[in-house]
C-alpha cells in the first residue's frame, strides 16, 4: 500500500475515513467529533487545525489524519479563527492518537482515547454564551426602563 501524499510545509492536511499506511518517522491522529446540540453541525462550520494547519476533509465522525511523530496542538476554530477548544498531544512514531472532540450545551471539550480530559481551552458553548449576553442585556434594559 502506499503512503497517504503528505503537503508540504504551509499547504492543508488531509483527512481520510479510514485508516492510513503511515510514512517512516510519522503517526496518527484518530480524530472524532461530535455534532454538537446545534441545528448545523459543529465539524460542517468548524475548521480542525493541527500546528495551525488546516486539515481539509473533516466531517462529522472519525478521521484519520497522519502527522510527523512529536507534539502537535490541535484545535477547532470557528469560522472568524477563534478557537473553541484547544488540546496538546504527543504522537509516537508509527501509532495512532486518539481525540474525542465533544461541543455540548455548555462547554467545548476534548478526551483522549481513553477517555482522559486533555482540554486545554475549552470555550463556553454558544448557548451559554448567549444567556449570559440576553441576561445582561435584559437586566440592563429592563433597569433602564424602571429608572
Amino acid at each position: 500500500m502506499a503512503y497517504p501524499w503528505i503537503p508540504p510545509p504551509g499547504m492543508a492536511l488531509a483527512a481520510y475515513p479510514h485508516p492510513v499506511q503511515l510514512p517512516p518517522g510519522w503517526g496518527a491522529l484518530i480524530v472524532s467529533a461530535d455534532r454538537g446540540p446545534y441545528i448545523v453541525p459543529v465539524p460542517s462550520t468548524a475548521k480542525l487545525k493541527v500546528d495551525g494547519r488546516e486539515v481539509s476533509g473533516m466531517a462529522e465522525g472519525t478521521f484519520h489524519v497522519a502527522v510527523p511523530a512529536g507534539e502537535h496542538e490541535v484545535k477547532y476554530t470557528d469560522l472568524f479563527g477563534f478557537p473553541l477548544v484547544t488540546t496538546r498531544v504527543v504522537v509516537q512514531p508509527g501509532a495512532g492518537h486518539g481525540l474525542s472532540f465533544r461541543f455540548g450545551w455548555w462547554r467545548n471539550r476534548v478526551h483522549d482515547g481513553q477517555g482522559t480530559d486533555v482540554t486545554k481551552f475549552g470555550m463556553w458553548s454558544n448557548y451559554s454564551i448567549a444567556l449570559i449576553v440576553f441576561g445582561v442585556v435584559g437586566v440592563l434594559c429592563c433597569g433602564l426602563l424602571f429608572v
